[in-house]
C-alpha cells in the first residue's frame, strides 16, 4: 500500500511498449502510476481522480490528448500535463504547449530524460500557491502579500530585492534560471551589466536560507545558473 503523501500520476497511452517504459518511469521516480489506453477512459479518469501529473498520448483511440486540456481545466484539475508523442516537430510541441500542456515531450524518448522531466513536474506540482499569498514548498512559506518569507514558524528577514528574487525563483521551482533571465525579471535589465549583482543577491539569499531551513534550497547548476528547490 502507499500512503497520501506518495504522488499518483496517470498515464494514458494506447501503444504497450510505451506505456511499459512510461509506468517504469513513473516507478523509478517513486510514485504510483494508474493507465488507461483510450482517450474516453484516459480523460474519465483525470476528472475523478486525484493525481500530480498526467502523462497523455496524442494519437488515441477516441481522440488526442492535447484537447483533453482544456476539458480537465474546467473541470477543476490542478495536475499538470505532459503530451508525449510520435509528432515531435516543433510545430507539434508549440501547439500542444499553447494548448496548456505543461511539458511536450517527442518519441522515441530517452528513459533518463523522461524521468527528469516527471521529477521537474512534481517539484513544481508541489509548490502550493493558496488565495494568491501563499507559496509553500514545506515548511518554507513565501506570503506575496505581507511580502514576508518563514521557515516553519521562523521568520527569514530579507530586502525588497531578495524577495522578487525568491518569488522569482519559486515560480520556476525545479528549472534552470540564467542569470540573464534574474536581470531581465529580477533587475529590468535586458543586457548584462558585467557586474556581479546577481551572485551578490543570490548568494545572500542562499545563505540565509539555508541557514533558515538547515539545508540548501538554492542549487548551482554549473555553467547555467541555478536551481531552486527546497524539497530536493
Amino acid at each position: 500500500m502507499t500512503d497520501q503523501t506518495t504522488p499518483r500520476i496517470l498515464i494514458v497511452e494506447d501503444d504497450a511498449v510505451a506505456l511499459e517504459a512510461l509506468s517504469q518511469a513513473v516507478t523509478d521516480i517513486g510514485a504510483v502510476p494508474t493507465t488507461r489506453t483510450t482517450y474516453p477512459e484516459g480523460l474519465a479518469e483525470a476528472e475523478t481522480g486525484q493525481y500530480a501529473v498526467i502523462v497523455f498520448d496524442r494519437m488515441l483511440p477516441g481522440g488526442d490528448g492535447i484537447d483533453a486540456i482544456a476539458k480537465l481545466r474546467a473541470a477543476g484539475s490542478t495536475a499538470l500535463v505532459m503530451v508525449v508523442s510520435a509528432l515531435g516537430r516543433a510545430a507539434n510541441k508549440i501547439e500542444g504547449l499553447e494548448k496548456g500542456a505543461d511539458d511536450y515531450l517527442a518519441k522515441p524518448f530517452d528513459p533518463e530524460e523522461l524521468r527528469a522531466r516527471l521529477r521537474a513536474l512534481l517539484r513544481r506540482q508541489s509548490m502550493q500557491v493558496l488565495d494568491n499569498d501563499l507559496i509553500a514548498f514545506g515548511a518554507l512559506e513565501i506570503r506575496m502579500k505581507a511580502r514576508t518569507v518563514h521557515a516553519g514558524q521562523t521568520h527569514i528577514p530579507v530586502s525588497p530585492k531578495e524577495f522578487e528574487l525568491i518569488t522569482y525563483f519559486a515560480r520556476n521551482a525545479g528549472e534552470t534560471v540564467t542569470r540573464m533571465q534574474l536581470l531581465e525579471n529580477v533587475w529590468n535589465l535586458h543586457f548584462d551589466p558585467g557586474t556581479n549583482v546577481v551572485d551578490v543577491h543570490v548568494g545572500r539569499l542562499r545563505r540565509k536560507l539555508e541557514q533558515a531551513l538547515g539545508a540548501p534550497a538554492i542549487h548551482t547548476a554549473r555553467g547555467e545558473g541555478y536551481i531552486f528547490d527546497p524539497a530536493r
